[in-house]
């Protein structure tokens, strides 16, 4: 890169500090952009400093809204005595996608990880206890890795810590559609024999 413009080699900088993108695809990224028009890179600028400054946090469920109360936390029609827990607001998006969930969510952003110093003060963990009033089930949708599991037993301990009478339940984990056993882990399976349902 020592014959590459300085605004192109800070461009690349920039996009190798995001995730998923290595050396050689922030470089195809900048060099794209350099052959669009001016016009539509000031648009794209604007769109990213549009991110930050239209969008806010939901002061109930963490999620990112143009809106407080987001959208879904304002929807009346959604179930308030169901509440999931997930880690992300794509996990939430996913979740919307499959129209089987009509109650309310709280998203933690990020999942407890010592290895990378996140530990229960750094998500949106200890609000949980806040949310709980009536609620009759508390559903953790972490993720299925060993900091998902570490997240869900450290809030399933919390609730409990508190005396609250609330159904917890973990959602299924297992082989997915269209997957050959044979090719599943011994973990995975382990999952799908213990979230195992009648016929």
């Amino acid at each position: 890169m020592a014959h590459l413009p300085r605004p192109v080699v800070r461009l690349i900088e920039k996009f190798e500090r995001l995730p998923g993108i290595g050396p050689k695809s922030a470089q195809r990224l900048a060099f794209y952009l350099l052959r669009n028009p001016v016009e539509e890179l000031e648009d794209f600028a604007q769109k990213l400093v549009s991110l930050k400054k239209d969008t806010v946090f939901c002061e109930d469920c963490h999620n990112v809204s143009e809106s407080n109360p987001c959208p879904v936390c304002d929807d009346k029609n959604r179930d308030e005595a169901l509440l999931m827990v997930v880690e992300s607001p794509l996990d939430q998006l996913a979740i919307e996608h499959s129209d089987k969930y009509q109650g309310l969510y709280h998203i933690l952003h990020g999942a407890i990880d010592p290895l990378n110093n996140v530990g229960p003060d750094q998500l949106y963990l200890k609000d949980v206890l806040d949310r709980l009033d009536g609620v009759e089930e508390l559903i953790l949708a972490t993720n299925p890795t060993m900091e998902g599991e570490a997240t869900a037993l450290y809030i399933r301990e919390l609730v409990e810590n508190k005396g609250l009478e609330i159904k917890i339940t973990r959602i299924g984990h297992g082989l997915p559609i269209g997957a050959d056993i044979e090719y599943a882990d011994g973990v995975t399976i382990a999952r799908a024999l213990e979230g195992r349902r009648s016929l």
